[in-house]
């Protein structure tokens, strides 16, 4: 599955522009949620190929928002990168537990960004 169209959920703006221009220059389309609430909003309109998705957020944390999109049969077959600051390896297990096919910390690797969407392929 080559990745075109990527949505990210994170709370704040600077690792929302951080991780938009990182992967506009690899020539993908970025749409952005700051919460849960508009990420779901978000997929509602336009199923990207890949989540990337940031826990500590108000209202639903990112653990609740991919156990919640990995368990919709409309969304299942759409990958989770975890990309947070929580970096203890029981989030790690959890996040994976969630759904997630990936879990990444903040501040995130450019290089092993694009290994873990490489992978996914």
């Amino acid at each position: 599955m080559a990745v075109q169209k990527v949505l990210v959920v994170d709370d704040s703006k600077t690792e929302l522009m951080f991780l938009t221009d990182l992967l506009q220059k690899k020539g993908l389309q970025v749409r952005c949620a700051e919460n849960g609430e508009q990420a779901l909003r978000s997929l509602a309109e336009e199923k990207p190929d890949l989540i990337l998705m940031d826990v500590v957020m108000p209202g639903q944390n990112g653990f609740q928002l991919t156990r919640a999109i990995t368990r919709d049969p409309q969304y299942a077959d759409v990958p989770i990168i975890m990309c947070t600051s929580k970096s203890q390896e029981t989030d790690r297990v959890w996040g994976l537990r969630q759904g997630a096919r990936a879990y990444i910390t903040k501040p995130v690797d450019p290089a092993e960004l694009q290994a873990k969407i490489d992978a996914l392929g």
